[in-house]
């Protein structure tokens, strides 16, 4: 699946209804990054730009003039090198942007500072991203400038300059079916590492071996990169929410957290599971654990038309508030815990986000001062957690050190919610029930008061059903 240049078409269309005839766009690419000495990082096109061009080059800049009669979109870009071409690939070149792309008019890059002031002569507005790129901010203050030197030639300089965003993350916001096809693929290739990764987890394991294996399925199904820098935390690991370093060792009896994701074609994938290292969850984690995953299916219950933004977390936190209070970890009227926020010191951040070209997508949350209602090709993610620090003195000792998080990318649809990253395993019975088949000859009970050894995988799946 792919998005089409009529799509992209459609999109540019879109954006210049918006505008105005009097108007102008200009979006610059991404630029190539240094990673040290001769090596850049991989190149990954801006996302707005990707969006209205799917054009994935360097050096690039897309105009859109909706008032011109030649031409509304036009194109600069690099020019064909047969000698750069040999050392770092193929260019399309104007002739192939025309050919290939969406586009009326496509000029080399080297006479955007000939052409664009005589595009900008004569415009209301400009709509740009001003502050984003400050050398490129200063370009087109050039541009400008240049036009003011010949006011009494006639010239007639824009005089407003508009953020483009609010015009753009509107129309990112909804996604259309071929979207949502894309993202499908991301969160299908995200399920897929996942489950792998609870197959091949082992005691002894370092945290970045495991998030090879979910490089390795991204990869395999397509997704040539993560969407975002794996988290990989084992044990205490869990409850550092951004926790990127993945070089501790996997210890038997732990859980880890594991927030991953693919990015296919652009689209990113964005999904979090925690099991137990050894394939069985002790009775303490299963009990924060069950208690999470209660609060996460019944958020995706509340992600439908209708509801606004924040009604899944409001979910979430009636449910999780309600739940530590009856496992002790916190005391007081339920009403009263969620007014104080005390529920914050084990669950901390929001329930979702946007999702899409970004992993956490563009799009206002509240329109004006209220949260914006829920409409269908909007895509987000579910995502409670609970994290006890091992050094909270006010938890019971067995919930110390235990981080949890299940996160989903759901749709909103008409009806119900589509879940795209169905395929990852998330009851605990699943999750056992799979890690039980390629489980190691020896492994420790989590819990505490007995050990025992696993002579066969059929032993071992009898132990995990009787948990």
């Amino acid at each position: 699946m792919k998005i089409t240049q009529q799509e992209y078409a459609k999109r540019c269309r879109n954006v210049m209804q918006s505008m105005g005839k009097n108007a102008i766009a200009i979006l610059p690419s991404a630029t190539e990054k240094a990673r040290n000495s001769d090596v850049d990082y991989s190149f990954r096109q801006d996302s707005n730009f990707h969006y209205l061009s799917g054009f994935d080059e360097p050096e690039s800049v897309l105009v859109l003039i909706p008032g011109r009669k030649q031409g509304k979109v036009v194109m600069f870009c690099r020019e064909r090198d047969p000698t750069m071409e040999i050392w770092y690939g193929y260019r399309s070149g104007p002739e192939g942007v025309l050919r290939d792309y969406s586009v009326d008019e496509a000029f080399p890059i080297g006479s955007i500072d000939d052409i664009l002031p005589d595009l900008l002569d004569g415009k209301d507005r400009v709509y740009y991203a001003m502050g984003s790129r400050p050398d490129f901010d200063s370009q087109v203050m050039a541009w400008v400038n240049v036009l003011r030197g010949k006011v009494r030639s006639g010239a007639q300089p824009p005089s407003q300059f508009v953020a483009l965003d609010q015009l753009l993350h509107e129309l990112r916001l909804i996604k259309s079916k071929t979207e949502i096809g894309m993202m499908q693929e991301a969160a299908t290739a995200s399920a897929e590492a996942h489950s792998r990764a609870m197959e091949k987890v082992k005691p002894g394991m370092m945290e970045y071996q495991l998030e090879a294996e979910y490089i390795h399925e991204f990869m395999r199904r397509g997704c040539r990169s993560p969407a975002y820098p794996s988290i990989v935390g084992g044990g205490k690991n869990a409850c550092i929410l951004h926790y990127v370093e993945n070089n501790q060792v996997l210890q038997d009896g732990d859980l880890v957290l594991v927030d991953a994701g693919g990015e296919y074609d652009h689209y990113a994938g964005d999904l979090t599971r925690t099991f137990p290292v050894n394939g069985v969850f002790s009775d303490a984690q299963k009990e924060i654990y069950e208690l999470v995953l209660k609060a996460q299916l019944a958020a995706i219950k509340e992600v439908k038309v209708g509801n606004h933004w924040n009604k899944p977390h409001e979910t979430v936190i009636r449910i999780l508030t309600k739940g530590l209070v009856k496992l002790g970890l916190l005391k007081g009227s339920v009403s009263t815990l969620i007014k104080e926020e005390a529920y914050s010191q084990y669950y901390m951040h929001r329930t979702g986000h946007w999702l899409g070209l970004d992993v956490h997508d563009v799009g206002d949350y509240k329109v004006g001062d209220k949260w914006r209602l829920l409409e269908p090709g909007m895509v987000l993610t579910v995502e409670p957690g609970l994290y006890i620090s091992v050094d909270c003195k006010s938890a019971p000792e067995k919930y110390r050190g235990i981080g949890v998080r299940i996160e989903d990318d759901v749709v909103v649809t008409k009806g119900e919610a589509l879940v795209l990253t169905r395929d990852a395993p998330k009851t605990v019975a699943d999750i056992e029930k799979l890690m039980a088949k390629s489980a190691p000859v020896s492994v420790q009970s989590n819990n505490k008061s007995t050990v025992k050894k696993a002579k066969t995988k059929k032993q071992l799946k009898k132990k995990s059903s009787l948990k």
